[in-house]
């Protein structure tokens, strides 16, 4: 039988190659049929945007924030979330969110549950409900304003108790 003899030169590594490092594992993708956890728009940082060349009539409806740039008329109702009127925003409608931010020009009735930040570039005409209200320097404010305290338990803004006059 033949046998085969090793008569070359003895190959030797090179000492100056370092070895290839291990191939990463590919990450296993979910399927679509995977049941996902719901996402909140706070923690995820998930926000709808109408931009400036936009312009919306009617009624929006939603679950995560929104910011205006463009022209909205009608009603926002985004319960649980911020409504933002941007710097080019020209809004004509009642809003109802948790937090109101006033950059541009806001003309209609708004109630929050937390907050109402008018700031200085800002414009609002017309009646605020909310928990607390900020006015910066240089804003412009015309309407009513309705402080309303916020029931801790369900997050709905109540009226607050009218201050009782004390009789002599």
């Amino acid at each position: 039988m033949w046998k085969p003899t090793n008569q070359g030169p003895a190959i030797t590594p090179n000492p100056t190659l370092t070895p290839e490092p291990a191939a990463r594992p590919l990450a296993v993708q979910p399927s679509f049929d995977a049941p996902r956890p719901p996402a909140t728009p706070a923690a995820t940082g998930e926000q709808a945007s109408i931009s400036k060349g936009l312009i919306i009539k009617g009624e929006i409806t939603g679950s995560e924030s929104l910011f205006i740039d463009g022209k909205v008329e009608g009603s926002i109702n985004i319960p649980g979330n911020r409504v933002t009127v941007g710097r080019n925003g020209q809004v004509n409608a009642s809003i109802n969110a948790r937090e109101i931010v006033v950059l541009g020009k806001l003309k209609g009735n708004v109630s929050a549950t937390d907050r109402v930040d008018i700031r200085a570039e800002g414009a609002l005409t017309g009646d605020v409900a909310a928990a607390r209200i900020s006015i910066e320097d240089g804003a412009f404010f015309k309407g009513g304003i309705d402080i309303r305290k916020a029931d801790a338990k369900s997050g709905v803004v109540v009226p607050a108790e009218p201050a009782k006059a004390i009789h002599s």
